[in-house]
């Protein structure tokens, strides 16, 4: 891996040693070593194909690794369940939303946290501090008035909005956002970049996969590299921007 100018070094937030995945004779992940900084946001960026999703799907127990080690501030999370890994402080949101389409807005926030079946009916009457809160972060996402709506009748944008409402009703610590401007009008993307910072200057850690770069190096505190299933170079945006490995893996030269 090339080595960006020196940082200094915030504590580690996500790391991983030896990652590999491979689907029948394709490797996704080649032994992916990197390590991510907890109270920043980190951008983990790459052509199509290098292996940022299966990195995601991976680290958040979607998909199994077939080798390497998964830690979260230190805690071995390789091979946990997903409802386990989001316990441990781990938010996620997709490359297409994951929304309840025939659900209202709020309903879609307060399934995120309330348990399924009959034990979340017998529940439903007595939690009005999850739908208070499902209410205030609707507000900070600046769709409160859509509450009521279908969420299938939703803008891309709008769903996405609310896909982010929905990771943050569990209250993690690090958020992995898989493309957040992915088919968002710039608007949106600025509202989307604006969120970040916000919550991040509260103290979140955020991992963000996109191809947006300029919403990219605005945002980003650090940046990983990916090309070929594995990290070729890390740094601050502005050493990232100059990288000739970067430049060779994006552009063939």
């Amino acid at each position: 891996m090339s080595e960006a100018a020196p940082e200094s070094e915030p504590a580690p937030s996500l790391a991983t040693t030896g990652l590999t995945k491979a689907f029948g004779g394709v490797t996704a992940l080649d032994s992916a070593t990197v390590t991510f900084h907890h109270g920043k946001v980190n951008a983990l960026i790459g052509p199509n194909g290098s292996g940022k999703t299966t990195f995601f799907n991976c680290v958040t127990g979607m998909i199994r690794p077939d080798a390497g080690r998964t830690a979260y501030r230190g805690r071995d999370l390789t091979g946990r369940p997903p409802h386990r890994i989001a316990r441990a402080g781990i938010g996620r949101s997709f490359q297409l939303c994951r929304v309840f389409p025939r659900m209202t807005v709020l309903d879609n926030l307060l399934a995120a946290v309330r348990p399924h079946g009959l034990a979340g009916q017998l529940a439903r009457s007595g939690r009005r501090e999850e739908t208070e809160r499902a209410r205030d972060w609707l507000t900070r996402m600046g769709i409160e008035h859509l509450e009521r709506a279908e969420a299938g009748r939703l803008s891309w944008g709008q769903q996405k909005l609310l896909e982010l409402a929905g990771v943050l009703m569990s209250e993690p610590e690090l958020i992995l956002l898989d493309e957040p401007a992915g088919g968002v009008n710039p608007a949106l993307v600025d509202r989307i970049g604006d969120l970040v910072r916000e919550l991040n200057a509260e103290g979140r850690t955020f991992l963000i996969v996109e191809h947006n770069m300029d919403m990219v190096m605005s945002l980003s505190d650090h940046v990983v590299v990916f090309d070929r299933g594995r990290p070729i170079a890390q740094g601050p945006p502005q050493v990232i921007q100059s990288d000739e490995r970067v430049l060779g893996a994006y552009l063939g030269i």
